[in-house]
């Protein structure tokens, strides 16, 4: 049983978003077109309260820098993703009618959230692998935004965790933050990720 990760393809990832990475809105089709191919879709969505440790301005500090948290080091993001704001939104070209579970992440405000089954702590989990085991889908492949953040961090975790995981690559897009692209592929392949 094979299931599609879409991950986070918000207006705020999207070019003209707050964190926009460049090109994400031209994998929309292709992730829509990929959906009817699975037994279940799976959308994650970052959704941070106002005052997250992840965002930049609650700091004082500048966009993309780096702080040190209890759980390691933490890039410092623009303000994106707010509970409820327009940018935190599913682009509207998205097919929601497909969406099995719609998995929110990052609503806790000390800790940020990329993995789609772990906070950044990398032990508390938000449930996903149980929804997918319950369901018998252990075959899972990922899209979506970014590739080197999120989906990376969404697709070791799986394979860690005993599933397979499949990055199609075509249907994601990069922040490539010095040099974050190539260091997550490799890392990426390293867990035993496929990149097709």
């Amino acid at each position: 049983m094979r299931a599609l990760i879409v991950v986070d393809m918000q207006v705020d990832f999207c070019p003209g978003g707050a964190l926009a990475v460049a090109r994400g809105d031209e994998i929309i089709a292709p992730i829509n077109a990929l959906m009817p191919q699975y037994d279940a879709v799976i959308l994650t969505q970052d959704w941070h309260p106002a005052d997250h440790a992840s965002f930049a301005d609650n700091h004082g500090a500048a966009p993309y820098s780096t702080t040190q948290m209890p759980y390691g080091p933490q890039v410092l993001w623009p303000r994106h993703c707010v509970i409820g704001s327009d940018g935190a939104a599913f682009h509207a070209g998205l097919d929601l009618s497909r969406a099995d579970l719609i998995l929110r992440k990052g609503f806790r405000p000390g800790i940020d959230s990329y993995s789609a089954f772990f906070e950044n702590d990398r032990s508390t989990a938000t449930g996903l692998a149980g929804y997918l085991r319950d369901r018998g889908l252990s075959d899972l492949h990922f899209v979506g935004l970014a590739q080197d953040f999120c989906v990376a961090w969404s697709a070791m975790d799986a394979v860690r965790l005993g599933f397979t995981a499949t990055v199609i690559v075509t249907a994601t897009r990069a922040i490539d933050l010095d040099g974050s692209l190539e260091a997550a592929r490799d890392a990426m392949r390293a867990a035993g990720v496929t990149l097709a």
